[in-house]
């Protein structure tokens, strides 16, 4: 049985983490939110998983660094300094960050990847995504794991060959582009679709989430994985051996 320390315990996702290792064969150490004392709760800990925020990510790999364990990120709307830092901190501790820590989404992303690079840049890849009203980043971080399994595939860098926020007259689609289009409304928990559109024929790859709880047990699993790894960064794709 491993002992679990939830950051962000009081948000959505860091309830639906404790509802998971409540029933389950692993325990809840405890959690920390805003202000909260996250090295304490690293040091009763074998293992963290982050669904906290941007800002507070530094001081949440330090303290999981200094306590020795490892630790899962879920928190998305990360940037260029923030993957610095992980990857600094995956050179002491092992460190596992996902958009998406749902089992579905990451054999998802797996099929993504092996379509995409079987399939020339004729065919054209589109990522549409939709949650409910409350949620802040677009495209979710789940949308950009999904177009990065297509870069990857194509040999690419998602950063330059991406198209979002059409309006107005946009011109001819860029040959090899990826594309995303988000929709917000309602209480939608997760909808995430891949369509490959060539000459006359689509194909489409897809996922729904119906509650939060596939995340939180995939995110305790992640989490569990991680005990025992040596340093280094990880993915959901290793949790799962693909």
């Amino acid at each position: 049985m491993a002992k679990i320390g939830i950051i962000g315990s009081q948000g959505h996702m860091g309830q639906a983490i404790a509802a998971v290792l409540g029933a389950g064969e692993h325990e809840c150490a405890g959690g920390a939110d805003k202000d909260g004392d996250v090295p304490a709760l690293a040091n009763r800990s074998d293992a963290l998983v982050d669904f906290s925020s941007p800002a507070a990510l530094q001081a949440n790999l330090d303290a999981a660094s200094a306590a020795g364990i490892p630790i899962l990120i879920g928190t998305t709307g990360l940037a260029d300094e923030h993957h610095a830092a992980i990857e600094a901190a995956a050179k002491h501790i092992p460190v596992l960050q996902t958009g998406n820590t749902s089992l579905g989404v990451t054999l998802l992303a797996h099929l993504v990847h092996e379509a995409a690079a079987r399939l020339g840049d004729d065919w054209d890849v589109e990522v549409l995504e939709m949650h409910h009203r409350m949620k802040v980043d677009a495209p979710s971080g789940t949308a950009l794991l999904l177009g990065e399994a297509a870069a990857d595939a194509r040999g690419i860098a998602l950063s330059d060959q991406t198209e979002s926020g059409r309006d107005g007259h946009t011109g001819a689609r860029a040959k090899g582009a990826i594309g995303f289009a988000a929709l917000r409304g309602g209480t939608v928990a997760g909808e995430h679709s891949v369509i490959l559109a060539g000459e006359e024929e689509r194909i489409t790859l897809s996922h729904s989430a119906e509650n939060r709880s596939i995340f939180a047990r995939g995110a305790v699993r992640g989490a569990a994985w991680l005990i025992g790894r040596e340093a280094g960064r990880y993915t959901m794709k290793d949790v799962l051996d693909l």
